[in-house]
């Protein structure tokens, strides 16, 4: 922990001991960082803000200028709960360094497409090279499916193994693991959102390794509070930022980060707005980590 950045490692023990899930927000454009912080500091609630590789390349966005705007707003705005700037799904190596270089507290070695012995040694050379550097290492071992390919390329799902997690976990020393449990990144149309709950179980009875749920926009509140009980610390939303901002702008095509930067101030406010009261839900009302950042100081 520096200062109120804090390790994910670190993040994630904390949420379990006060039993909550911490909203780890996709904020695709630079400008989205601020709203997020500012939602977490009204709520006093402990968050982590993202950003995977084809978010970066989709949006047009660098991981030194994400977290040179990162660290500037945490100062800035006197942010005062825990916040972790965290790399999400990550397939290039030289991207995990380009982002630790940067001040990334964690990052995602995403190797699922691999054989489980592949996925095994890529993440293990990951967790070697962050953890000499004080970085937390999250890793994906099933496959999540996508419907926006915003995210993941592949819409193939497979849902992860609990023998398989225990292995995994126990080789690699990943700090966090985000398990195929029935959810999907992107918006569901047609498939709806479901969490095996029987599944978490098991991996949870295996490992207490951190648990990660993606796909987690759209997922009804209800599901994503009973996750958290089953183990889920750490709750991906991307998706539902995005849409909450394009809705007040009166847009339906996404913005890249320069179109968003370049809009007038005026609609700037309305879409940021947007996305501090869709995180402010959130944190609310599915995560129940609203208040708890007094906590995690304790413990």
């Amino acid at each position: 922990m520096i200062g109120n950045v804090w390790k994910l490692k670190d993040s994630l023990a904390a949420a379990e001991r006060a039993g909550c899930g911490i909203g780890s927000f996709s904020a695709r454009c630079v400008p989205m960082i601020l709203p997020v912080l500012l939602a977490g500091e009204r709520t006093n609630s402990p968050l982590i803000v993202q950003l995977s590789q084809r978010e970066m390349e989709i949006y047009g966005v660098t991981p030194e200028a994400f977290a040179e705007e990162f660290y500037r707003q945490m100062r800035d705005q006197a942010i005062t709960v825990p916040v972790a700037l965290h790399l999400d799904h990550t397939k290039k190596f030289e991207l995990i360094e380009a982002a630790i270089t940067a001040g990334f507290t964690s990052v995602m070695i995403d190797a699922s497409e691999y054989p489980l012995d592949e996925n095994i040694a890529i993440s293990q050379r990951a967790v070697a090279y962050a953890h000499e550097r004080g970085v937390s290492v999250e890793a994906e071992l099933g496959r999540i499916g996508t419907t926006d390919n915003v995210e993941s390329e592949r819409d193939e799902e497979l849902y992860t193994d609990p023998n398989e997690a225990l292995r995994f976990v126990t080789e690699t020393g990943v700090d966090a693991l985000a398990v195929s449990v029935g959810t999907a990144h992107g918006v569901y149309n047609v498939r709806q959102p479901k969490v095996d709950l029987d599944r978490l179980k098991a991996i949870r009875a295996l490992t207490d390794v951190h648990l990660v749920l993606h796909g987690g926009s759209g997922v009804p509140g209800h599901m994503i509070r009973e996750a958290v009980k089953q183990g889920v610390s750490k709750v991906n939303i991307a998706t539902d930022l995005e849409l909450a901002m394009l809705r007040a702008l009166g847009r339906e095509v996404r913005l890249t980060n320069a179109e968003c930067s370049a809009l007038p101030a005026d609609q700037l406010e309305r879409g940021l707005a947007a996305v501090s009261a869709e995180t402010e839900d959130k944190i609310t009302n599915f995560l129940g980590s609203s208040g708890k950042a007094a906590r995690f100081r304790e413990i």
